[in-house]
């Protein structure tokens, strides 16, 4: 099943992006929660025509995106937490952590954009960050002990 996408949606695509998807997830999921419409012929004439329109406005927004992520690759974050003596944490470092973190830079980024692997021990760690569908930018971390 073909749909164009009204929404971002994590590992699927991006706002108007033309996807392939098995019907029941299409047919069950995105169209009634409005993040996608069917791509028939006329929805496709609509989106190239819109796409056209808000040509310019997309390339101010991929600009700002770059400009964000140049700031942020200047960025390097300390996380303290929690630690047992053999030096692993309790629970984990997740996508949350960082945003909150960056937020108190300054930086208010969403956390579902925040990707990182499993950090369950201290150490240096990089995340990966998508800005916009075509910028990413990794932000190196560490995870340092809380003092007591």
């Amino acid at each position: 099943m073909e749909l164009i996408l009204k929404e971002d949606i994590t590992g699927l695509g991006y706002k108007n992006d033309i996807v392939t998807v098995k019907n029941g997830y299409g047919r069950n999921y995105l169209i009634p929660t409005g993040k996608a419409v069917i791509a028939s012929e006329s929805a496709k004439k609509m989106l190239a025509e819109e796409l056209k329109q808000r040509a310019h406005k997309l390339e101010k927004i991929k600009n700002e995106a770059l400009a964000l992520a140049e700031k942020l690759s200047a960025v390097s974050l300390t996380i303290p937490t929690k630690v047992s003596a053999t030096g692993a944490i309790y629970g984990s470092v997740n996508s949350l952590q960082i945003s909150d973190e960056l937020k108190k830079l300054g930086y208010d980024i969403n956390r579902k954009t925040i990707e990182v692997k499993d950090v369950k021990e201290v150490g240096a760690y990089k995340a990966t960050i998508r800005l916009h569908k075509e910028v990413t930018v990794e932000v190196p971390f560490e995870v340092v002990a809380e003092e007591a």
